[in-house]
């Protein structure tokens, strides 16, 4: 992506070199027909688009709007500001000639330019160390487009970090939770030990700019697996209150049962994370069955698209579902107090 034409695209223009870089590496110039529909009136997305070459044409229903279409003909003066930022979008985007245009995730955007103009003063005296390069990296992840930009800084702040030795065992199972890691450099093997068939399995293998250990601080239990590293690295790591306080809070949406029932009855789906076991001795009618510690490995087989309420029996393994859902970017919200808190009709 060429720096000096994302540079002269606005407010992208106020960002730093160093965020422009990152910008510049999540994104891609997209070549479109003439016809094609960039977006819809009404839509609401999470995407920034901008006019690089050709025209587009921007029309509306809107019987009160004085201009029901207008024209952006890229290179121009306007094509340098994003095309019907307003969400939902007030106009249905149309190629009127064979077009180029940049679509960029407005998540990103919006917190690498706040990042620039709430953090600049350290950015000068920051930018060469490799704490702020690797927690830089990090933002891009999704789990950190969720957290107010407050969040981060105070985050930049807190972690610590370790260096660590290829086959060094960071959390062992069975033990109590204290940190949890994100890995600033090199890959760890997840390693569970399976009581019912006596023997110990690889279940994940965790790479530079992913999270573990999570779910014991959440659901205040046991580690329910061993994390070793395969390499040579570094890890990053946060106390049980800074991750309360930073990650927690802003990450788990609860819902009351009253605001399930609605969700549910708009197509939200209800997602039961306890053992199967539980499952079949009884659930909620329609839900679905994902146990907690299979989560990590069967995620990708979910439904982006779909909001899913999870649930157990009280709401503590709930709550780590929910954590790991949203930082993998799916909307989730876990049911309060879980089954135990069902008094009335389930949603």
């Amino acid at each position: 992506m060429d720096r000096n034409l994302l540079a002269s695209l606005v407010p992208i223009n106020a960002m730093t070199p160093y965020n422009l870089e990152l910008l510049a590496k999540q994104t891609e110039v997209e070549t479109l027909p003439k016809g094609a529909q960039l977006f819809a009136q009404g839509d609401v997305d999470d995407k920034t688009v901008y006019l690089l070459s050709g025209e587009v044409v921007l029309c509306t229903n809107d019987p009160q709007d004085s201009k029901a279409s207008r024209h952006i003909v890229g290179g121009t003066h306007l094509a340098r500001y994003a095309l019907a930022q307003l969400k939902p979008r007030q106009y249905t985007g149309l190629a009127a000639t064979p077009v180029t245009i940049l679509r960029i995730d407005s998540n990103l955007l919006d917190h690498l330019l706040s990042w620039d103009q709430m953090a600049s003063y350290e950015v000068t005296e920051l930018d060469a160390g490799e704490d702020f390069k690797c927690i830089m990296r990090l933002i891009q992840s999704k789990i950190f487009l969720r957290l107010p930009v407050t969040s981060i800084d105070t985050l930049l702040r807190r972690f610590q970090t370790i260096n660590v030795k290829a086959g060094q065992i960071i959390i062992r199972q069975g033990e109590p939770g204290d940190y949890y890691y994100l890995i600033k450099s090199g890959t760890a093997d997840v390693v569970r030990k399976i009581e019912k068939e006596h023997k110990v399995a690889i279940v994940d293998q965790l790479k530079e700019g992913e999270g573990f250990g999570e779910c014991a601080l959440l659901a205040n239990l046991p580690r329910n697996a061993t994390v070793v590293m395969v390499t040579d690295g570094a890890l990053l790591r946060l106390g049980r209150k800074d991750f309360d306080e930073l990650l927690r809070e802003p990450l788990v949406n609860w819902l009351e049962l009253e605001e399930a029932r609605v969700l549910v009855k708009a197509g939200a789906c209800l997602l039961d994370v306890r053992l199967e076991e539980e499952f079949l001795h009884g659930t909620i009618k329609g839900s679905v069955n994902l146990p907690l510690h299979q989560l990590r490995k069967k995620i990708a087989e979910l439904d982006p698209n779909r909001h899913y309420i999870v649930f157990c029996q009280t709401g503590g393994r709930s709550c780590a579902a929910a954590f790991l859902l949203t930082k993998s970017g799916f909307k989730a919200s876990a049911l309060r107090g879980g089954l135990n808190a069902l008094k009335q009709s389930p949603p």
